[in-house]
């Protein structure tokens, strides 16, 4: 759970970066892979990590830009990396001008669970290295 807005900020870019890193990766062709038979492919993952960021952060009230959840999966890997960087780079912004450290600590409802603000931050953090690791 973050706690200074700082640390979040110091986390998200290295995060991000590494993200972006496995997004640019990926080729038009590789987009069609399944990382497992049963899995989802890599295309519908990566637009996952996308779609996962304005997602949950509408539910702490902040409005980024992005595409719907049910966005279809872009054909172009590049189109997936280049709006991820988009919404990455909302989200950073969004969260320095509209928090400070102790709005870290306001809960919001989060699938039927009251977070703070800092524990929605790192779930996200995990969520999309969890993805990253299944993507590589």
């Amino acid at each position: 759970m973050f706690r200074q807005l700082n640390d979040f900020e110091a986390s998200w870019i290295q995060e991000s970066e590494a993200t972006l890193r496995i997004l640019r990766a990926l080729t038009d062709a590789s987009l069609r892979q399944a990382v497992t038979p049963q899995d989802r492919t890599l295309g519908r993952m990566a637009w996952h990590l996308v779609e996962s960021i304005p997602e949950m952060m509408q539910r702490t009230g902040l409005a980024l830009g992005g595409p719907p959840a049910d966005a279809p999966v872009p054909a172009v890997a590049a189109t997936i990396a280049d709006v991820y960087a988009g919404v990455s780079a909302s989200l950073l912004a969004n969260v320095k001008r509209s928090w400070t450290d102790a709005t870290l600590e306001a809960e919001d409802d989060m699938y039927g669970e009251k977070w703070p603000r800092g524990r929605t931050l790192a779930v996200l953090i995990n969520h999309q290295t969890h993805h990253r690791a299944q993507m590589t």
